[in-house]
């Protein structure tokens, strides 16, 4: 998936606010997430995470060895930086679930994470579209991967067990009506 700077904002503007109806693509792709607590504060700390790289993906200069990191939440600063201590239970959890569902994955390094948001880098195979709590302990995320069903998401992956996920399934491509 080709992202550029006017993508990219556009993105960002749906992380801030809930996109209208009209504007959805022909078809979406859901993640279906389970975590363990409050749904509405699972959705607003996985914004949190991916909010800031989307940023940077507008406007930092990827040509550098390391990206600025004043902007990512704390607690998703520790859990990529593998910094025990400082990790809160929700997000220690989710990095082993991550591993699980991975077979074995390692966390991200923030920096590798980051640098997946490069408009340049064609791994990043989504754009966010949107998130909703479908249940007390059930989140709805959905992506825009150009209809394809199988894209490049371990990025998504890990930010969505880091937040806190206790599963996650799909991707799933569904129409826009289901969303």
């Amino acid at each position: 998936m080709m992202h550029t700077v006017d993508s990219l904002a556009a993105e960002l503007q749906r992380l801030r606010d809930r996109p209208r109806t009209d504007a959805a693509p022909p078809v979406l792709s859901l993640f279906v997430i389970d975590v363990h607590g409050d749904a509405v504060e699972y959705e607003r700390r996985l914004r949190s995470a991916i909010s800031p790289a989307v940023r940077l993906g507008g406007t930092a200069d990827f040509g550098q060895d390391s990206l600025p990191v004043d902007a990512v939440p704390d607690w998703f600063a520790a859990v990529s930086s593998q910094n025990p201590e400082q990790v809160p239970q929700f997000a220690r959890a989710g990095c082993d679930g991550y591993a699980e569902h991975t077979g074995g994955g390692r966390p991200w390094e923030l920096q590798d994470w980051l640098y997946r948001f490069d408009p340049d880098e064609d791994s990043r195979g989504w754009e966010w579209w949107d998130a909703a709590p479908v249940g007390p302990s059930r989140v709805h995320v959905w992506v825009d991967s150009w209809g394809e069903s199988f894209f490049g998401c371990q990025d998504l992956l890990w930010a969505a067990y880091a937040a806190g996920a206790v599963r996650v399934d799909g991707p799933a491509v569904q129409t826009s009506a289901v969303w």
